[in-house]
């Protein structure tokens, strides 16, 4: 048994190690462990810990929010609003995960999950007003320890001279991180616009698609349906 050099041995449901093996693992200086929960109960809890400890991991630039119930990162160039807006959120009843630096790890073949830095939790910046600490301003409540990442929202600042965005997006745009594909809608930034309700509207519209209702879809069945009608 320890002729592989394991990283350690655990005895469960109870057993006391025989002294063959507390022996044999004081020779090799293997750690012995006992556990009282049952042998398929270690296994499945060390399972999830190894796969969060062990999982690959990336750092993104943005600010990680709960919107709704939904992670969300807002992505976009500097300067370009992502704090003020997440601020805007927060004071809308949602919760902050990360700004500027969001620690983002696969924790499973489709699922990826963010967490912010230990030096910047609860901290956000804000161009005019500084750092500010969002638990200690809005509550306990105001701030989230980690959220699954279901949506990507990039801010897009576009010269006036550019193309205009496209009004119908027909096509579902997405953006890979660490091998897994996640839903990105790009929401163009202009004076006047609120962006917090139009990332709300996007998350309602995500949540919905993942309940099967997909309302582009919808609606070019209903052209269809008219045009069909047109031609007879």
């Amino acid at each position: 048994l320890l002729e592989s050099q394991p990283a350690a041995v655990i005895v469960a449901d109870g057993v006391a190690p025989p002294p063959q093996l507390v022996a044999s693992a004081t020779r090799t200086q293997t750690p012995l462990f006992t556990s009282p929960l049952p042998a398929p109960q270690v296994i499945e809890k060390l399972a999830r810990y190894l796969a969060k400890l062990l999982a690959e991991t990336t750092e993104l630039h943005g600010v990680f929010m709960d919107v709704l119930g939904l992670g969300v990162l807002i992505t976009g160039e500097s300067g370009v609003g992502k704090s003020e807006l997440g601020l805007e959120l927060i004071s809308r009843g949602h919760g902050l995960v990360a700004d500027d630096v969001v620690e983002v790890s696969r924790i499973a073949a489709g699922a990826l999950e963010g967490r912010c830095p230990a030096l910047l939790k609860d901290f956000i910046e804000v161009r005019g007003l500084g750092v500010l600490n969002i638990r200690t301003i809005f509550g306990e409540t105001a701030v989230r320890r980690k959220m699954k990442l279901r949506l990507v929202a990039h801010l897009s600042k576009l010269p006036s001279n550019s193309n205009p965005t496209e009004r119908l997006p027909l096509a579902e745009v997405t953006e890979v991180i660490l091998g897994v594909t996640v839903r990105k809608v790009t929401i163009p930034v202009a004076a006047g616009r609120n962006l917090a309700v139009l990332v709300e509207a996007a998350v309602r519209n995500e949540i919905l698609k993942l309940r099967g209702i997909d309302s582009m879809a919808e609606f070019l069945a209903r052209q269809n349906q008219e045009m069909q009608k047109g031609e007879k």
